[in-house]
């Protein structure tokens, strides 16, 4: 049975994108934040998004900004969630907010109802605890941006049942996209080496070993990688890097995992990457 309806908890990047993807495939998209203007912002952000994927893919096939959107209703109101079968949950990658949103979710949705969260590094089995439905959590990481990149990481916590893995993979299969199943530990397989060498390359970069143009110029024409490490921080934003790596270090107590100092004083300068319009490069122009 097709999955139609789909609650998503959070409209930053994340979230925004997975509501993209969802809506692209036809299914009906609760979308939930805290804010009127977190929503407004969103609204903007995905008809531009829209707009840019027509422009660029020159189809006329692709539905329009209006129809997609049509197919999500933003809201500040969980209680909106009441009668959907699946959640995924997109909020900022803190421990104390995710904390907070689990038990709201587990009083209001139906009791068959999945909740899969986006985590980037916090443990799954310690975000089912907060719930009653322990093997109805599960893990699924999207990568950014997420309506371009066909294989999600799908994380299974220690209850995760294998009818909610099952159900995942169904889910994602109705987005387009293929699941790879992993077991639980702090940042998975992507995030234990993404932020790593990350981290590495800001330290590179504080060192002045090289520039950022460099560093990211040699893993794209020495590796094969699309974008650089220091682009790739940019896309994700420094600010989610930081918590993130902070997340491995607290979880892991392991050194290798300690911030670089010059991560935490861009992110203490606003300087974001993308969204803030200057990280590594500058995006204002």
């Amino acid at each position: 049975m097709r999955i139609k309806i789909i609650g998503v908890v959070g409209a930053g990047i994340m979230g925004r994108g997975v509501s993209l993807s969802l809506a692209q495939t036809n299914h009906r998209v609760i979308l939930v934040d805290i804010s009127s203007e977190i929503l407004d912002n969103a609204t903007k952000e995905l008809r531009e998004y829209i707009r840019m994927q027509r422009l660029f893919q020159n189809s006329d096939d692709m539905p329009s900004p209006g129809e997609v959107l049509d197919r999500i209703t933003l809201t500040t109101n969980y209680e909106l969630l009441r009668e959907v079968d699946f959640v995924m949950e997109h909020v900022t990658e803190k421990w104390k907010i995710k904390k907070d949103i689990y038990p709201k979710l587990d009083d209001i949705c139906l009791k068959e109802c999945i909740f899969a969260s986006g985590t980037s590094t916090i443990p799954i089995t310690r975000i089912a605890s907060l719930t009653n439905r322990a093997q109805q959590v599960i893990g699924m990481h999207f990568m950014n941006p997420v309506p371009l990149k066909p294989v999600v990481e799908i994380i299974r916590g220690h209850h995760t049942s294998e009818e909610t893995v099952e159900k995942a993979k169904k889910m994602l299969g109705q987005m387009g996209k293929e699941g790879v199943v992993v077991n639980d530990s702090p940042g998975f397989v992507s995030n234990r080496v993404l932020m790593l060498a990350i981290n590495e390359a800001i330290c590179l970069l504080e060192e002045q070993v090289s520039t950022a143009e460099d560093v990211d110029r040699i893993f794209k024409s020495c590796f094969g990688h699309k974008m650089g490490p220091l682009e790739t921080a940019d896309l994700i934003g420094l600010d989610t890097i930081l918590y993130s790596i902070e997340s491995l270090h607290d979880n892991l107590k392991d050194s290798k995992y300690r911030p670089c100092t010059l991560l935490k004083k861009m992110v203490d300068a606003g300087l974001y990457g993308r969204k803030s319009g200057q990280g590594f490069y500058n995006y204002s122009d």
